[in-house]
């Protein structure tokens, strides 16, 4: 009995390694949309599309690795009310539903849980387990942006990849393989037993 009750107070996800509970979901949460407001703000033009290159995916599958499906959901959940409110932290500071990309932030949501749901199962354990992680997060956010961007700019399913996803692949799979390396280190680092797989 007492094994069993050690295995469930050990940490599943990076977040987990926090003392506190209510507190310190609520702060990691609110963290989490903070983060992706931040880094939605580096943000890079590109020649030939409204969709700019910028910080905002790599802190959204972080997020997710880092706080589990339940925390990471409701951390883009904010971010995405919050930014559709008013607040001025969407890609280039924007807000509001006006945005070609707001599709892809509305992915955020589903792409932080499922990155999530795959941490907690040991998804951030290795470098390959990262890599598949954080390349399936990547496809959820695509899934959801693009067939948004093709309504928004009212073009059809082959220039919305053009516009939408080739131009980011490059910098989506270098931020998969920074992951990669980010991810199993910090357990590594932190020398925390994982949780049940």
């Amino acid at each position: 009995m007492v094994s069993v009750h050690a295995a469930r107070r050990r940490p599943v996800v990076l977040g987990d390694l926090l003392p506190g509970s209510l507190a310190r979901d609520a702060a990691l949460v609110a963290g989490a949309a903070a983060l992706v407001g931040v880094a939605a703000q580096i943000a890079v033009p590109l020649p030939g599309t409204p969709v700019p290159v910028s910080g905002q995916t790599f802190a959204v599958l972080l997020a997710g690795a880092a706080l589990g499906r339940v925390r990471a959901a409701l951390g883009m959940v904010v971010y995405l009310l919050a930014g559709m409110a008013g607040v001025p932290w969407f890609v280039d500071g924007a807000s509001g539903t006006g945005a070609p990309s707001l599709g892809y932030v509305i992915g955020f949501v589903v792409a932080a849980a499922a990155v999530g749901w795959m941490a907690e199962r040991g998804g951030d354990r290795s470098p390959a387990r990262t890599v598949a992680t954080m390349t399936a997060g990547t496809v959820i956010m695509y899934a959801a942006g693009v067939p948004y961007l093709m309504a928004a700019l009212h073009v059809g399913p082959a220039r919305a990849l053009e516009l939408g996803v080739t131009p980011f692949l490059a910098g989506d799979a270098l931020k998969v393989l920074l992951a990669a390396g980010l991810l199993p280190a910090a357990w590594r680092l932190t020398g925390a037993r994982r949780g049940p797989a």
